[in-house]
């Protein structure tokens, strides 16, 4: 059995098409996006109910995860919805396509 590499996602949540936007940063997007749909952690997406994944990216390392994180937070609102529209014109909730 191989071991699988490690891999970082940066990520954008969404209450519903076009609304309040997070983005974040994770080394399990499957479980970190559970957390966020669950409601088990305090903070912007449980209190903006930003529940839908509507964007990611995988990263190899950490430090460029994070370093693009940083870099979309910077973004003004259009670019962020651009690339949203890229990989997802109809808003679907990706995470409908994690298997169990």
């Amino acid at each position: 059995m191989l071991k699988s590499e490690k891999s970082f996602a940066v990520y954008i949540m969404a209450n519903k098409r076009n609304g309040t936007l997070y983005i974040g940063v994770a080394s399990d997007l499957v479980k970190r996006v559970f957390q966020h749909k669950q409601g088990t952690v305090d903070g912007f997406t449980k209190k903006y109910k930003c529940h839908m994944l509507v964007w990611y990216e995988q990263h190899a390392r950490a430090e460029t995860a994070i370093y693009r994180e940083k870099q979309l937070k910077e973004w003004n609102r259009l670019w962020k919805l651009r690339i949203i529209e890229e990989m997802n014109p109809e808003w679907r909730d990706l995470s409908a396509d994690f298997t169990a």
